[in-house]
This record gives structure tokens, C-alpha cells and sequence, in this order.
């Protein structure tokens, strides 16, 4: 699996989440666990492949929030206890 992760400008409230999560669930159909927080500034997913960055961030960018930076990293599923 592998999380991306979104810094995104501009979310002031709950629908502002939302927006989000739903600009990435259109863009990006195979994403898992897709969660934003205005607090943190971000939004994550999870994806079995790498996501095209230039067609995502235009996504959000159309939505009219500001897509600041996107990375992906190697995730695996921590266990119970974080081993």
C-alpha cells in the first residue's frame, strides 16, 4: 500500500473536508481510508499504486483549495500494538 499525503490551503470547516474527500475519491477511484482535517492542513489515502500528483493536485485545485504539496510514501498496517 502506499499513503499519500496532501497539503491543501483553505479548508475552514466540516463540508470543506468533505469537498476534499470527495475531490479525491473522483480523482483517484481506487483510494482507501481518504480523510482530511482542516486543523492539520492535509488530506490522506491510501492507494495500491502510485497516483498521478500533476492530475490529483489539479482535482483539488478545481475545487477551488489550494493543493500546496503532495507526497507518497511505502505504508504498512501497524498491528495492534504498533509492531
Amino acid at each position: 500500500m502506499i499513503r499519500t499525503v496532501l497539503k491543501i490551503d483553505g479548508m475552514m470547516c466540516g463540508m470543506c473536508e468533505a469537498h476534499i474527500c470527495d475531490a479525491i475519491r473522483k480523482a483517484v477511484p481506487s483510494a482507501k481510508k481518504v480523510t482530511a482535517s482542516r486543523g492539520k492542513k492535509e488530506a490522506a489515502f491510501l492507494t495500491e499504486e502510485e497516483v498521478d500528483a500533476g492530475s490529483l493536485k489539479a482535482a483539488i485545485d478545481a475545487t477551488g483549495y489550494d493543493c500546496l504539496g503532495i507526497e507518497s510514501a511505502p505504508y504498512e498496517k501497524k498491528g495492534l500494538f504498533g509492531r
